[in-house]
């Protein structure tokens, strides 16, 4: 209902009221439409759940509307994350993923480029197991079928592409010459990041060195990357390190 002053016989609308009325019609609009693929559920063998949990609150934030995918396969193995060692048991990754999705999630099979303005991939131990080998064959590794076709349509339409923690190494092994980041070289907090991004050098793309608040753009391939959990800090710094990624993202949607 619009809140109406009443000026003599006349009703006139406020301009803060117009004001009000104008940025919810266009934030309702004008929402980019956004998917996120998942791994899985738990940050030893699927999604890191808060990395995932911050991607869809600073999406909310933004004014977007997510669609959730994860492809239909088995994941690598699963991990028991009370005793940190392999459990002898099989999980499927869109089940699992199902969890985070509280449910509303579809096969990546299904994801429609079209459909979307852009498409953000959480971290977790997933990313580098389930959707590509990162995890065990490094540089030299494969990047699912699925996967691997998604980031490549998003690329040719030139629509943006967020990831953050080890996800960037997908977009180092599918887009030679681009550019992510995975935290700072040679910085204590950051143990995981020199080798990882030695690799992505390898693979001749470039690592750029970014703090965990920040994220790095590569403009001509539409790349929003930011370290979230490469680097061993408080977790408020990676909530607000993968906002500065979702905000590049829907920026340039």
């Amino acid at each position: 209902m619009l809140t109406l002053l009443l000026q003599g016989s006349r009703r006139v609308l406020t301009v803060k009221t117009v004001r009000a009325v104008n940025q919810s019609y266009y934030s309702q609009q004008m929402g980019k439409r956004v998917a996120v693929v998942l791994a899985g559920c738990g940050v030893y063998d699927g999604s890191e759940i808060h990395e995932a949990s911050a991607v869809l609150v600073h999406l909310s934030r933004g004014g977007a509307s997510v669609n959730m995918f994860a492809p239909n396969i088995d994941q690598m193995h699963v991990i028991n994350h009370l005793a940190g060692a392999p459990a002898e048991e099989k999980r499927n990754v869109l089940v699992e993923s199902a969890r985070l999705a509280r449910g509303n999630i579809q096969d990546l099979s299904k994801l429609s480029v079209k459909d979307h303005d852009a498409v953000i991939f959480p971290g977790g131990f997933g990313a580098a197991k389930n959707l590509c080998t990162w995890a065990v064959q490094g540089k030299d590794c494969t990047v699912n079928d699925e996967v691997k076709a998604a980031l490549q349509a998003f690329h040719t339409e030139g629509k943006p592409i967020g990831l953050c923690c080890i996800a960037p190494v997908l977009a180092a092994k599918v887009f030679p010459g681009c550019e992510v980041t995975v935290g700072i070289e040679g910085d204590d907090k950051y143990p995981d990041t020199a080798d990882t991004a030695a690799a992505i050098n390898q693979l001749d793309c470039k690592h750029v060195s970014k703090s965990v608040g920040e994220s790095h753009v590569d403009e001509k391939n539409k790349l929003v990357t930011t370290s979230a959990f490469m680097c061993n800090t408080p977790i408020h710094e990676i909530f607000d390190g993968i906002g500065t990624m979702v905000q590049g993202v829907l920026k340039m949607a």
